[in-house]
């Protein structure tokens, strides 16, 4: 993934696109929040489709010329680990170790970003990414050793998270915590910038596809544990997303219910 963003702009530019629809695709990311005004995003993301046994090798390019066989590789080793996580995670929250799995669907939404940030002569001024949740179930997010950005709020602080070398960072996003009933906790993250390195760092993400109706489990509910959210599709979900903008997007808030 690094050589890609290595190679000559006018060879990444030809999948640059603000079309977000497009399969394969390269993007800048830019905020603008109605609250603190404009935000300068110091990064750029390389995104497509990826599956652990379909072949999706002929959407990805062909330079660097060793791309598609690596990263066919690496998504059907990252196809296991995520059986894993969704078994794990049912199991945690004391239902079948498939569970979790059917809810979100038998053909999920499966892409990957890698987040290039360069190095920034003035980070105070911009931000690599813009503080967020993941939209879906859960992301692996492999980070470059060495290069620090990734931080995560707790208790109203930014915590860093520095990479640890043969080690993935697993995000729990906010359809696991709909799913569980609040039980697991979507994690708001974001990524800083830094003056003497670039930072890169891939994530996979695991999502229901838009047919794919969200709510919580109803073996999760009872009378001390009564249901936080309403259903919903997920193509509504991303639709509430997307009404958002311009705003510190909180989807989520969108669909629960009242008491």
């Amino acid at each position: 993934m690094t050589e890609f963003f290595q190679l000559p702009p006018e060879e990444r530019a030809q999948y640059l696109t603000k079309d977000h629809s497009k399969q394969v695709k390269v993007f800048n990311y830019y905020q603008k929040y109605e609250d603190i005004g404009k935000v300068t995003m110091w990064s750029e993301t390389f995104s497509h489709p990826w599956h652990p046994t379909e072949d999706f090798s002929h959407l990805l390019p062909t330079n660097p010329p060793q791309y598609r066989e690596v990263f066919a590789e690496y998504a059907r080793a990252i196809g296991v680990l995520f059986d894993r996580l969704l078994s794990l995670i049912s199991r945690g929250l004391g239902l079948d170790k498939d569970c979790l799995k059917r809810r979100i669907g038998e053909k999920p939404g499966l892409n990957t970003q890698a987040n290039y940030y360069p190095a920034c002569p003035d980070p105070e001024l911009t931000m690599g990414m813009p503080d967020h949740n993941d939209l879906g179930s859960i992301t692996v997010l492999l980070q470059l050793e060495g290069v620090t950005g990734l931080q995560v709020i707790k208790d109203g602080k930014w915590l860093t998270v520095d990479p640890v070398p043969d080690a993935f960072v697993i995000n729990l996003a906010d359809q696991t915590q709909v799913l569980s009933n609040g039980k697991f906790k979507s994690v708001g993250h974001r990524a800083v910038t830094n003056k003497l390195l670039p930072r890169l760092s891939l994530g996979m993400f695991y999502n229901p596809n838009y047919d794919t109706v969200i709510g919580p489990i109803e073996d999760l509910i009872d009378e001390e544990h009564p249901t936080k959210y309403r259903k919903y599709g997920f193509k509504e979900y991303m639709e509430e997303f997307y009404r958002q903008e311009g705003k510190r997007r909180r989807v989520k808030e969108a669909f629960e219910l009242q008491r």
